[in-house]
């Protein structure tokens, strides 16, 4: 039932909420209900869907809901080049995340062709 939480891509997307939540935090409150919002759902959403895909009945299924999970990282990253523009956060924090979110999606990838050779 809780397979996914073997998974490394999974453990580092849980590391990158975290991050995600300590910068956003420093976004201007106004925005706590619009940029900052959107860009902690994406990114709980990379993690939520690793999980979710995992319980599935086949590798194809799984590897649908690890293609959404990529789909979110890419709104993560727009959420933050959005945030880099408006000057909230430091840049260089909101860099670092894109990296981190970059790295995740790589090895989702990963995943999605390791699953496509089993089959």
């Amino acid at each position: 039932m809780q397979k996914f939480r073997k998974l490394q891509v999974w453990q580092k997307s849980m590391d990158f909420i975290t991050h995600i939540y300590i910068v956003t935090k420093k976004y201007p409150p106004d925005e706590l209900f619009s940029i900052t919002n959107q860009i902690r759902r994406a990114a709980v959403s990379i993690a939520l869907n690793i999980a979710e895909g995992s319980g599935s009945g086949s590798d194809k299924e799984f590897s649908r809901f690890l293609r959404i999970a990529i789909r979110s990282g890419y709104e993560v990253i727009a959420g933050l080049e959005i945030g880099i523009r408006l000057n909230y956060g430091e840049k260089d924090e909101n860099e670092q995340l894109i990296l981190e979110v970059n790295e995740i999606g790589a090895m989702i990838t990963g995943l999605i062709k390791k699953l496509k050779s089993d089959s």
